[in-house]
């Protein structure tokens, strides 16, 4: 039992390691072999219960040690507090490490195990998000990976995360000397080779005028000081329009901000903000706090017209975890955002229209939600824009993680994505998911960030989560049947 323990947290250290701040992705073909030996070791369901737990708890552990930053710094809950808070919830979310072993126990039994663990795998994956926090998946390491990357536009980032699973269940095989015959899947890997090359990177025929604010996350600003704040950046706009020689932006950008930017109840800020759109002569996208007739508070997008006149409102739907709500478990933990209540989630997903192009805006961590940003693309938006703040991530490798959530967006798509951001990374991402500009952080800028409208919808687009949803039925259904059948292989 020691030997399977020791197995599972390396499988738990090893997915640590391919994601940043390490970038090891080299370990990611390997990352779950481990587990699955261990998990094939053990006849007891219940001790691969704790396997699971063991490798999930040293996983979230070493991935999200920012959110107990956060919680500290900006949730006022101490140094103890804020530890037990996150030790909470790395074992809440090491449950889903814990079916995973529970059940591939009974799949590393099967002929096809090549197969039916990676399925198995992806599958829970994909509950990640409808069940807690979604954050990065195995496949999010092959985000520099030229021939891997061939699949997001067809399955999105879980085809990644069967592929290195994938390799990881035949090397886990060849380690329990099973016969060669089931090692066969893994002559699947060579055939990614005819799917379609990455775009190649072309000159963006469009830009940006983007601000990077530059707020201060712990601050609350006076009225006379937000308005201060606000000049600076009308100016910083008005600057970057009028670079020479550079020719016109197309588009406004300022970011999602942790300062209080009450566009909907504070007539300063409206009239500002609309100034901002009227001298510059240019649609204005930016972020906001509105409010629900009943005077619930919105994260939202607000895109003003050329003229200061309001075009369309994107309300954030899927909100921040502590930041803009406390889950029903953790009702003893601050809310970290300051200056209104819990954020109410936005109720519609919205396409705004700017001189004919289809603009899709999505806010901060809804970055993490794959089946939703494609609904942007396949809704009619030519162009992804992430508002975001990562200034709550203080200094850590979260924020970096956060950038490569929208690089996979942008490659499932094939889209162009902006990101502007509060103090950074704000950069543009080409629809291969390279990053094509870069702003420096933590100071308040302003730049232009290139980018092209695109139409041309990725079967990822239209399709959605087909692979992964298959993924769990099949794996779901391996684990049922390798539990039923009556003459099953004993383990190694």
């Amino acid at each position: 039992m020691l030997l399977n323990i020791v197995l599972a947290a390396l499988s738990g250290l090893l997915l640590v390691l391919v994601h940043p701040p390490f970038n090891l992705w080299w370990f990611a073909p390997i990352a779950l072999a481990p587990l699955l030996v261990a998990a094939a070791r053990e006849r007891s369901w219940q001790r691969r219960v704790l396997l699971g737990l063991a490798s999930g708890y040293v996983h979230w552990f070493g991935l999200c040690p920012w959110i107990q930053f956060v919680l500290e710094v900006h949730g006022d809950m101490g140094y103890w507090g804020s530890r037990g808070t996150f030790l909470l919830f790395c074992f809440l979310k090491a449950l889903h490490f814990a079916l995973f072993a529970a059940l591939a126990g009974w799949v590393m039994r099967l002929r096809w195990a090549a197969l039916a663990a990676p399925a198995l795998w992806v599958g829970i994956e994909r509950t990640n998000g409808p069940f807690g926090f979604a954050w990065l998946t195995l496949g999010n390491a092959g985000t520099d990976m030229g021939i891997p990357m061939r699949l997001a536009p067809f399955t999105g980032v879980y085809g990644l995360s069967f592929l290195f699973a994938l390799m990881a269940a035949t090397l886990a095989l060849v380690f329990l000397k099973r016969p060669r015959v089931e090692l066969a899947p893994i002559l699947l890997v060579p055939a990614l080779a005819l799917l379609p090359a990455l775009p190649e990177p072309v000159k963006p025929d469009h830009q940006a005028a983007v601000v990077q604010s530059n707020f201060a996350e712990s601050r609350l600003y006076t009225r006379a000081e937000m308005a201060v704040e606000l000049s600076q950046l009308s100016l910083l706009t008005t600057e970057q329009v009028l670079q020479p020689g550079l020719p016109r932006p197309d588009l406004l950008l300022w970011p999602e901000v942790p300062a209080p930017l009450f566009y909907s109840t504070d007539g300063a800020t409206r009239t500002m903000t609309e100034s901002v759109a009227r001298t510059n002569q240019l649609p204005f996208l930016f972020g906001a706090v509105t409010y629900t007739l009943e005077g619930a508070p919105l994260n939202s997008a607000v895109l003003l017209g050329a003229r200061g006149e309001s075009l369309s409102r994107y309300d954030k739907m899927y909100l921040v975890p502590f930041g803009e709500f406390v889950p029903p478990v953790f009702t003893f933990v601050n809310r970290i955002s300051d200056g209104v209540g819990d954020y109410s989630p936005g109720q519609h997903l919205i396409v705004s229209k700017v001189a004919g192009h289809g603009i899709g805006t999505f806010i901060c961590y809804e970055s993490a939600m794959p089946h939703f940003v494609r609904e942007f693309a396949n809704g009619g938006g030519d162009v992804l824009i992430n508002l975001t703040n990562d200034g709550y991530f203080g200094r850590s490798a979260a924020r970096q993680q956060h950038l490569n959530l929208a690089r996979m967006r942008a490659a499932e798509n094939r889209r162009w994505l902006l990101r502007p951001t509060n103090n950074g990374v704000t950069v543009s991402i080409d629809p291969a998911g390279r990053v094509r500009e870069r702003f420096p952080e933590f100071v308040r800028t302003a730049g232009r960030l290139g980018y092209r409208y695109e139409t041309a919808k990725t079967f990822y687009t239209h399709h959605g989560d087909w692979f992964a949803i298959g993924c769990l039925l099949a794996g779901i259904g391996a684990a049922f049947w390798a539990t039923v059948r009556p003459n099953y292989r004993k383990p190694a």
